[in-house]
């Protein structure tokens, strides 16, 4: 805001203090908008009515409304559409000042297209003005607001304004088109003779805007882009800024061109020359570009070099961009950065800590082993002067160079140990526990020390959901250590000192020692008993059940095994649905079985293809919360031919049939059962003017030679906007995942409605609809369901059924794409957030889990890696119930 104007707004009654400048200071800032009131400023817009206006309290007005407007304050249609014609009356004033603020009300009020004709002929007057500055700005404001009819129009003076002789103002038509072409890309089209004049000026800005709407124009044409690189890279272009448009457009083609001229890099001497432009944007830009590229050692080290000279700028900017595009590149090809590792130890201590903070990670990515212990020493002087954003980018960095040089982990350790003693908040903190908890994880040796590290921490942590996260990681690999006694009074110590969530969790960590470390057993007993007199019932329950069932005082199971897999095994059903389970429970002789609960991880209530106004189908619970599997039991239990199918097993999301919009919408849910799959039809009319009668659909499983169709139920009528639901059933082979594709044809019988009475005809005419065909695929029999911890999960299972093999999954876009698809072909469930690709990765390691029919758990480790260009290979591992499954799941993907 301009200072004048500022000073203008500051009145007595509108400017109230908002900061102290110093305890000591009686100096005191003042906020023109503090306590600013729509309604007041409302009011106060009556001004713009005045028949002599008055342009310095205009002006103050139309300040409040801006700031009104980008602070998120909502306008009604009534209060924006007066504000919006008061301040079209402000045209009649010239002054300057006053006219660039009605523009950016105008903006900012976007009025609807009944009201734009009001201000239409105003800014096509100042479009054609001969001061310059409203020219630019009613192009912009007018190109804004407008239609496609309208801008039929004044496309003449668009295409005149693309190449006037102010830059300001061909500028401004530039970027109007560039917004323009989304709505309107062929009327832009039309433009190419005055946009290609444009890239040719000699005005920077206009340069860069013109060379960005021909890009544009042309994204779809991939021999249009490389005829314009081609012409441009020979040296028409001056503007640093569209250079830099240039350069990431070369590189654009370039990649483009390595994907299908066998790896010919064609412009890639263009972009080596601008590593030479005397513009230090367009040296930078370039640099970055060739360090992202897939080249070869030779070709990357000019780049390199020039990062390195950057690294030594006057400049912070400089400084910044050279070492954050160098910290990119340490991730894939860290020998590459050594060389720089002089310069980048001294910039930590830049005065910059952004800077300093790049630097510190880049080294921890190149540094060797020997070099460890020195980077660790200066690291621990600097960490105390950056912020906890930054501190947490330096743990993760110390992580992975830990994972990198395993045998350097006590010196790591400690220096994480360290770290939980200084001050910090909560993401720093976790950040640090996550790394002990991963370094333990990987490094067997460093278990022990890792798990003191974190015990003396939790004696004096602040936060609950790390204490219970610590209490819950010790409870699993305490008692696998050499002395698990030594961890016992750090937990007894949590039950005495702490909250009740985190006594709580104590006494299971307790208990977890208990059970499975026997010469602990009668310590742990005392110390449960001594809970029994605690104030809080979690606490009392817990040592309760836990005292009662080790003690073999509740039978759990028929052996110790199973009572240690009800107590602490991976609690796998959701507690959403479980909760849900519980609510639609109804007391009886028959106790509640939790084995009826979906293991689904992310289940949601029955549902079917939205339309506005449609109300819910048939049978489903009309409020939550009902897990989806819930509802559709309750449903098909209720239906005389489905209910000897047993146990629902999963229930498929809807799947679409038909296209949006047309007449009749239809989708289908996936039923499956031991021996049998019921297909759900939700069926919706969506024209008034027909009922449908005798709704059937005849389905066609000649692609599914494992089904064989058992009965079906047709839906008797259809009103219009009323869902309807149709089910065919199929056998199959039992305990088998029978695979196949269904053809689907919509059978019933129309009769006119009138509308206005509602009454239909008795005559009816018989038809069809063809909808799209549906799959069961091998996912259909696997449920999502997560595991808590999914190492300890791995462990637990049979060795003996575990599968191993290699795989070549072709040429991909990135790891990313390749993990997605893995994921979707066996439907379970990513763990431990490993479905999250890093950018640029080389390789990457997937932990999913899930159940398969018949109840059988499945863990599948996935290990992904570039084994060339794009090319992707992957190694699977399969644990599972049942060895056979574990067979079937390396059948899926090899056939997927």
């Amino acid at each position: 805001m301009p200072r004048s104007l500022a000073g203008d707004l500051t009145d007595p009654e509108m400017a109230q203090p908002y900061m102290k400048k110093d305890d000591d200071d009686s100096e005191i800032e003042y906020s023109p908008f503090f306590r600013i009131d729509k309604g007041a400023v409302l009011q106060e817009a009556r001004v713009f009515n005045d028949p002599q206006l008055d342009a310095r309290k205009c002006s103050q007005v139309i300040t409040k409304l801006l700031y009104l407007l980008n602070q998120g304050e909502t306008f009604t249609k009534a209060e924006a559409t007066g504000v919006f014609f008061a301040v079209t009356k402000l045209f009649q004033s010239n002054d300057a000042g006053l006219r660039r603020l009605v523009y950016l009300m105008i903006k900012e009020l976007s009025p609807s297209s009944d009201e734009v004709f009001i201000v239409t002929s105003s800014l096509m007057k100042d479009m054609n003005s001969k001061t310059d500055m409203y020219r630019a700005n009613a192009i912009r404001v007018l190109c804004r607001i407008i239609d496609g009819n309208l801008l039929t129009q004044i496309e003449r003076y668009l295409k005149q304004a693309i190449v006037d002789r102010n830059p300001v103002v061909a500028s401004a038509a530039l970027v109007s088109g560039i917004h323009l072409f989304q709505a309107n890309p062929e009327i832009v089209k039309r433009w190419s003779n005055e946009v290609q004049e444009a890239v040719q000026s000699r005005a920077a800005l206009v340069q860069f805007h013109g060379l960005a709407l021909l890009h544009q124009t042309r994204q779809n044409d991939r021999l249009a882009i490389s005829k314009l690189v081609s012409s441009l890279t020979r040296g028409s272009v001056r503007s640093p800024l569209a250079q830099c448009l240039l350069i990431r457009y070369t590189s654009q083609v370039i990649r483009e061109s390595m994907n299908t001229q066998n790896g010919d890099r064609p412009f890639f001497d263009y972009l080596e020359s601008c590593l030479r432009h005397k513009s230090e944007m367009v040296i930078l830009e370039a640099a970055r570009k060739i360090t992202e590229m897939d080249v070869t050692s030779r070709e990357l080290a000019p780049a390199i070099t020039v990062l390195q000279l950057f690294l030594s700028s006057s400049k912070p900017v400089l400084r910044f961009a050279a070492v954050r595009t160098l910290n990119k590149v340490a991730i894939t090809r860290p020998l590459a950065v050594t060389n720089c590792n002089v310069d980048l130890e001294s910039l930590m201590s830049d005065q910059n800590r952004s800077i300093a903070t790049l630097a510190i990670t880049t080294l921890l990515k190149t540094g060797n082993e020997s070099s460890v212990d020195r980077l660790m020493k200066q690291i621990t002087s600097f960490m105390s002067d950056i912020a906890d954003e930054f501190k947490i980018v330096v743990v993760e960095a110390i992580r992975s160079l830990c994972l990198k040089f395993p045998l350097k982990y006590r010196s790591m350790m400690i220096f994480l140990s360290n770290s939980l003693r200084e001050e910090g908040g909560f993401e720093y903190k976790k950040a640090i526990v996550d790394s002990i908890v991963a370094l333990i994880s990987a490094i067997p040796d460093a278990k022990e020390i890792g798990l003191l590290h974190l015990c003396e921490f939790i004696e004096d942590c602040e936060f609950t959901y790390l204490s219970t996260q610590i209490l819950h990681f010790l409870g699993n690999e305490g008692p696998r250590t050499s002395d698990p006694s030594r961890y016992i009074r750090y937990i007894y110590n949590r039950v005495i000192l702490e909250n009740s969530t985190v006594r709580a969790s104590a006494v299971s960590t307790l208990a977890k020692f208990g059970a499975l470390v026997d010469e602990l057993k009668p310590r742990i007993f005392v110390l449960l008993r001594r809970c029994l007199f605690d104030t809080d019932d979690e606490v009392r329950d817990r040592a309760t059940l836990y005292l009662e069932t080790l003690n073999g005082e509740v039978a759990v199971g028929n052996s110790e095994k199973d009572v240690k897999e009800f107590l602490f095994g991976s609690f796998d059903v959701p507690l959403a649905n479980l909760e849900a389970s519980l609510r639609t429970y109804e007391p009886s002789e028959e106790p509640f079985d939790i084995s009826l609960v979906s293991r689904e991880a992310k289940s949601r209530p029955l549902q079917d293809k939205k339309v506005p106004g449609k109300k819910p189908p048939a049978g489903a619970p009309a409020h939550a919360p009902v897990s989806a599997v819930d509802a559709y039991q309750k449903v098909l239990s209720s239906i005389a031919e489905f209910s000897g199918f047993g146990r629902l097993f999963k229930s498929s999301e809807p799947v679409e049939l038909t296209e949006a919009e047309t007449e009749y919408a239809v989708n289908v849910v996936k039923h499956i059962y031991e021996r049998h799959v019921v297909l759900q039809y939700n069926c919706t009319n969506t024209i008034p003017e027909q009922m449908l009668e005798d709704v059937t659909v005849y389905v066609d499983a000649t692609d599914g030679e494992e089904f064989s169709e058992v009965c079906s139920k047709p839906l008797k009528s259809l009103p219009y906007d009323l869902p309807g639901q149709i089910f065919v059933a199929f056998e199959k082979p039992e305990h088998v995942p029978a695979t196949g594709k269904f053809s689907n044809v919509l059978r019933f019988t129309v009769k006119e409605v009138d509308t206005s009475s509602g009454e239909v005809d008795e005559d009816g005419v018989e038809d069809e609809y063809q909808i799209e065909d549906l799959e069961i695929v091998p996912a259909d029999y696997m449920l999502r369901v997560a595991v808590s911890n999914f190492r300890n999960a791995w462990e637990n299972m049979d060795p003996e059924s575990e599968r191993v093999d290699e795989y070549g999954l072709g040429a991909r876009e990135s790891l990313a794409e390749a993990v997605s698809a893995v994921t979707g072909i066996l439907g379970m469930q990513p763990c431990e957030g490993t479905e999250v690709v890093p950018s640029n990765a080389r390789s990457h390691v997937c932990l999913l889990s899930g159940v398969f029919i018949r109840d059988v758990k499945v863990l599948v480790r996935l290990s992904f890696g570039l084994s060339g260009p794009k090319e992707v290979a992957m190694k699977l591992a399969v644990r599972s119930d049942d060895p056979e499954v574990s067979d079937k799941i390396h059948e899926i993907v090899a056939s997927g």
